[in-house]
């Protein structure tokens, strides 16, 4: 078995902040000790159907600590998804109906399977417990914490300061995803930098229930593909897991060489050292390489860099370039949603001002543009060839 100085550099790769190391070493000493897997704790809330990078830089960790023999439990958090985590949030965020949490929820628990070992994941659910507590056990909880300590935290400070609505239900989420770790007996929980209150609310918790408070372990904010805002779905800055191998190829190498070493460090093992040496460019498409084959499979990813070296070196067409034969009223905004080359409205309306969207070269700049033959680029890698109704019959 590996010795603790190895698991623990392994562990520490890519991670922002433990509390505390020498807590996580006494836990990982003591399971070698006692033979006894550690049960590592991680919470999502299913806000939103898919997992994105962001999402696999804290799977990859709890990876790491199943290949080290540990226990891994995926807590899906379908009873704190209706009151919403309020960290990072400037108001209260809509309610989630039971209907599109169970949706999302399901969607989550078939994705995290392409990182995470289903043979040592506990997939659980945080309403299996809370509904089964009455009122006033879940008002009892309110006693382990104060206002002054929930309005420390900076959201809540900004949120109060600026006289915007804080609900006393979000005072609560910190309180119940800290229960979670009571109820599971976590001995570590992983989280992002962002969740760093209620983290800690679990080791409060759990001192208060008389439980050996649980490791705190961190992990960064991986920036999306622009190199700024934290990637995010919403704003459309993401490499989704699910996506086609060629667009997940094509976003990795779109990134700048900075993020591409901050992708390397967090999201795989491999040598930086080596990294710095290679050409960027090389190192890029191994990194994009890499990412696709841990959703796919080698063959998949080989085909998605032969397909970009195709199209954007040899300038090439794709070889499943896709046909449409449009009419003479057609929209733009309309047929490009209907073929999923674009996700919604605002994202045909930037393209068209970043002068992304072009027929044979020709950039296109209004929304009411009239349909011509000819191959449209959409973006840097989606394409379409237009042909008219009249002439579809020589198809």
């Amino acid at each position: 078995m590996m010795d603790i100085r190895e698991q623990l550099n392994i562990l520490n790769r890519g991670v922002s902040e433990v509390i505390s190391p020498d807590e996580l070493k006494a836990k990982l000493e003591q399971s070698h000790k006692t033979k006894k897997p550690l049960i590592i704790k991680a919470g999502f809330d299913p806000t939103a159907p898919d997992i994105h990078l962001g999402h696999v830089v804290l799977l990859n960790k709890l990876r790491q600590f199943q290949d080290l023999g540990h226990v891994v439990y995926f807590l899906i958090g379908d009873f704190t998804a209706q009151i919403g985590d309020p960290t990072g949030q400037k108001k209260m965020r809509p309610k989630l109906s039971r209907q599109e949490i169970r949706k999302n929820a399901a969607t989550y628990a078939a994705q995290v399977f392409k990182i995470l070992d289903k043979g040592k994941t506990r997939v659980v659910f945080n309403s299996q417990w809370f509904n089964r507590m009455s009122a006033q056990e879940v008002l009892e909880l309110t006693a382990y914490s104060t206002v002054a300590q929930v309005l420390a935290r900076a959201d809540f400070k900004d949120r109060f300061e600026q006289k915007t609505e804080i609900s006393i239900l979000e005072f609560m989420y910190p309180l119940l995803q800290g229960y979670d770790s009571v109820h599971l007996k976590a001995d570590v929980e992983l989280g992002g930098t962002d969740q760093k209150f209620n983290l800690l609310m679990g080791r409060q918790l759990q001192e208060y229930f008389k439980q050996i408070p649980q490791v705190v372990m961190m992990t960064p904010l991986l920036e999306g593909t622009d190199g700024v805002q934290k990637m995010s779905k919403s704003l459309g800055n993401y490499i989704g897991i699910n996506e086609l191998p060629k667009e997940i190829f094509g976003k990795v190498m779109s990134i700048s060489d900075e993020l591409m070493l901050r992708y390397y460090e967090l999201l795989t093992q491999e040598d930086l050292g080596k990294v710095k040496a290679q050409h960027p460019k090389e190192a890029k498409m191994r990194l994009a390489g890499l990412i696709v084959e841990q959703f796919y499979n080698p063959s998949a990813a080989q085909k998605a860099k032969e397909e970009f070296v195709k199209v954007f070196s040899k300038k090439e067409l794709p070889d499943d370039i896709a046909v449409y034969i449009f009419k003479e009223n057609d929209r733009l905004a309309e047929v490009l949603l209907k073929l999923q080359l674009t996700k919604s409205g605002n994202e045909v309306r930037r393209l068209l001002k970043e002068g992304a969207i072009s027929l044979e070269g020709e950039k296109i700049e209004r929304e009411d543009w009239k349909f011509k033959s000819g191959i449209l680029r959409v973006g840097r890698r989606r394409f379409v060839k237009l042909i008219p109704q009249q002439n579809s019959r020589i198809l």
